[in-house]
């Protein structure tokens, strides 16, 4: 898979929050698009932003079972403050996880007006 890598590096620590960002723009651009041409029909919006949410929920999920094999899953807790390989390994896959963590609850909060939205007033 093109997301597994062997060593954590700050690319792996920043694909998190990059694609909630790229979540958070098609959404809000879709958005914006189809509420600006009347005529167009909510529902397809509806299922476009779960589309996209599932897709990035995924790759979120992917890059937070990475990080999980990054850090070790708890085989030592931290900090991982020595200047080593290893700790440098945990403290990024450490970092990695909770940037997941922060990024799947931001994906869930901006596709929930999905959910609630019937049209654009």
């Amino acid at each position: 898979m093109l997301l597994w890598r062997d060593k954590a590096n700050l690319w792996t620590l920043i694909l998190p929050p990059s694609v909630w960002a790229l979540h958070f723009l098609f959404c809000y651009i879709a958005a914006a698009t189809v509420c600006a041409k009347a005529g167009r029909d909510f529902g397809d919006l509806r299922l476009a932003i779960a589309s996209a949410t599932v897709l990035a929920l995924g790759l979120i999920v992917a890059s937070g079972a990475q990080a999980c094999r990054h850090w070790g899953f708890g085989s030592d807790m931290p900090p991982h403050d020595a200047a080593t390989d290893e700790d440098r390994q945990r403290f990024l896959g450490l970092a990695t996880l909770l940037v997941c963590t922060l990024s799947l609850v931001s994906v869930i909060f901006v596709a929930l007006p999905a959910l609630f939205l019937t049209d654009c007033r």
